[in-house]
């Protein structure tokens, strides 16, 4: 690779061990994808996990003094002081934590612990450069907003944030843009749920291609939030078009840059259904209702606070959320309904955290098949339904 001066002297040591390692990183990222040099990032975000290995590379960095030029913002974590109230915590998940959070902090990261950072406080403009890990996170802010970024790991995120440069390859390159396959949305798309099943069954019909939709009008945010998790839960598809809607698809020749498919695939509402059927429990008795992977917005709070107010809930219920989007909730009274009912609102963390091991061997309801993929190695298993339909199963205790 081509690397300018300052590039070089972060390589050999000038600014200290840990920028060293960080662009070694990059640099080897970047020769394994034929990159000629690297270009600057504006914005990142990286996927925190509090996980052995994630926690091990951030202290790496850290004790080698690096600091971060362009200051990330980070993923969920494990919000041990919101648990206490539900569970024992082990000392050693408390450790990590707590260590986890005192590295980024060392590093300069910005901590917000919220998988949705492109909906509140890192919002990239079209075109722009950046370096964003998380799964929702990035086919949200290259297929909605029209920027940047490759489909980055947490440690390349995070050395992206330390030197301010990412490897030009990839999805940074406009011919790598475009569209690879025509996906005709041959069913009416009711509710915000149906995206959930659109973005998991995509990537059977189409690989990690990038998918041109056709037939789609006016999602919204969450809609959108949905698409973009499920195509990279459900295979790894960080980049996709809706024609008529997204900034880089006007018209289909335009999405697919003047090329034609290299092939084209329907999606009717039976293959839909079946997609649900698939991948959901079966109904009957349930324990606990799980939302917000990704992260709820507050117009979901909403929905859930009209439908549980002045009821009681037969089961526990629980939104995972950014500390913004619950301080809204409060100042609007809809924590407060939902408290009443026997729900929780619950910031800074998120269902692949060991905050709810408590639930470990229960039947919960989500509306989320990333949550459902997530937590089927901690021995949980859900129900997956709509949200509305969620809900009156949790106030019913049954599905």
């Amino acid at each position: 690779m081509k690397l300018t001066k300052e590039e070089k002297a972060m390589l050999a040591g000038a600014y200290g061990e840990g920028t060293s390692l960080a662009m070694k990183v990059l640099v080897a990222i970047g020769e394994a994808y034929d990159a000629p040099y690297m270009v600057p990032v504006t914005r990142t975000h990286v996927a925190l996990s509090n996980q052995e290995a994630d926690l091990w590379f951030a202290e790496r960095l850290a004790k080698g003094g690096a600091v971060c030029r362009v200051r990330p913002t980070v993923n969920p974590s494990f919000n041990w002081r919101a648990c206490e109230e539900f569970t024992q915590l082990e000392a050693e998940d408390l450790a990590i934590v707590k260590r986890t959070h005192a590295a980024y902090t060392k590093l300069g990261a910005i901590m917000t612990y919220d998988c949705t950072p492109y909906l509140e406080r890192n919002v990239p403009r079209f075109g722009e450069t950046i370096a964003f890990s998380e799964s929702s996170a990035t086919p949200f802010v290259n297929s909605v907003y029209g920027a940047r970024s490759n489909r980055e790991s947490a440690q390349s995120a995070l050395c992206s944030a330390v030197t301010g440069v990412t490897p030009y390859y990839g999805f940074l390159l406009d011919e790598n843009r475009a569209g690879e396959v025509l996906v005709h949305v041959d069913a009416d798309l009711q509710d915000d749920f149906d995206y959930q099943m659109l973005g998991y069954l995509t990537p059977r019909k189409t690989g990690f291609a990038v998918p041109v939709f056709e037939g789609i009008t006016g999602p919204s945010k969450e809609a959108l939030m949905n698409l973009g998790a499920e195509l990279n839960t459900g295979g790894n598809v960080a980049l996709y078009h809706i024609v008529g809607f997204t900034p880089e698809a006007p018209t289909r020749e335009a999405a697919f840059q003047g090329r034609k498919p290299q092939k084209e695939v329907t999606i009717t509402r039976p293959e839909l259904d079946a997609m649900r059927e698939e991948l959901s429990a079966p109904g009957g008795k349930i324990d606990f209702a799980l939302y917000g992977c990704p992260h709820f917005t507050i117009d979901q709070v909403t929905t859930v606070a009209e439908m549980v107010k002045g009821k009681t809930l037969a089961v526990p219920l629980f939104i995972m959320t950014s500390s913004l989007t619950k301080n809204l909730a409060q100042k609007m009274g809809y924590e407060e309904i939902i408290r009443q009912a026997g729900g929780y609102i619950i910031d800074d963390t998120c269902m692949d955290q060991p905050c709810w091991k408590f639930l470990y061997g229960k039947k919960g309801i989500t509306d989320s098949p990333k949550c459902a993929y997530y937590t089927k190695r901690r021995q949980m298993e859900f129900v997956i339904a709509p949200l509305k339909d969620s809900v009156t199963a949790a106030l019913e205790g049954r599905y």
